[in-house]
């Protein structure tokens, strides 16, 4: 299990993201720089316990009305080779050193995790609390963990979110730009095969739930219910 350091960063999190979010094709926010405030999130642990996993939610108060929107990062102590395209940042941790954070959706120890996760073999984790589940975050999968295990970690964004394909059809969306879901209940795509949900602080002091991540097998109609 990853453990959890709460210890300052220099820069913040919150820092790198206010420089980094207006590169975003999915990112709408106001004419200045982004208000960022940390509204929920949850991790996965990386089983060679080297790379930290992190789905960060974070809300933008800078446009017209709130938004919120899904940041998947990765912590890594040394550069990732290849993927000088989707560095965030660097940081000063006060234990660790100096971390590379990257768009973890480039990152390919996020990407398998993240399938795992939707196929049930791993649990997420409380974004702040070392060894502790996150029981707000939901998941399903149709079949036999029969969704591929060669998605690379190629992203492709768009301007409600970020696609990674499989050789053969399947794709993992997610949903960088957040939408809570009526009762909060989320509603799946007939298309998915597979999901992962969670919840998050909206600005006003209200709880919202929604969908965070699709997993969509082309060309098959199904219909998955949360676990």
């Amino acid at each position: 299990m990853a453990v959890i350091h709460h210890v300052a960063l220099k820069p913040t999190k919150l820092e790198l993201l206010t420089s980094w979010l207006p590169s975003r094709p999915w990112y709408f926010g106001g004419p200045g720089e982004p208000e960022l405030a940390t509204a929920g999130g949850f991790r996965l642990d990386d089983p060679q316990g080297e790379v930290g996993i992190e789905f960060m939610v974070v809300t933008d108060t800078s446009g017209t009305q709130p938004t919120a929107y899904l940041v998947p990062v990765t912590y890594r102590d040394a550069p990732l080779d290849g993927a000088e395209h989707s560095l965030v940042g660097t940081m000063e941790h006060g234990v660790l050193g100096r971390r590379w954070a990257y768009d973890g959706c480039h990152d390919p120890v996020l990407v398998a995790q993240l399938l795992a996760l939707v196929e049930g073999r791993v649990q997420a984790q409380d974004q702040n609390t070392s060894d502790t589940p996150d029981r707000e975050v939901t998941r399903s999968c149709i079949g036999d963990s029969s969704a591929p295990t060669d998605f690379t970690a190629t992203a492709i964004d768009d301007q409600e979110g970020t696609e990674l394909s499989a050789p053969h059809g399947p794709a993992l969306r997610l949903h960088r730009v957040l939408r809570p879901a009526p009762d909060n209940a989320p509603v799946l795509p007939l298309e998915a095969t597979g999901h992962v949900a969670g919840a998050w602080h909206m600005p006003d002091g209200t709880r919202a739930r929604g969908l965070f991540v699709v997993l969509r097998n082309d060309g098959q109609a199904a219909a998955a219910g949360p676990s």
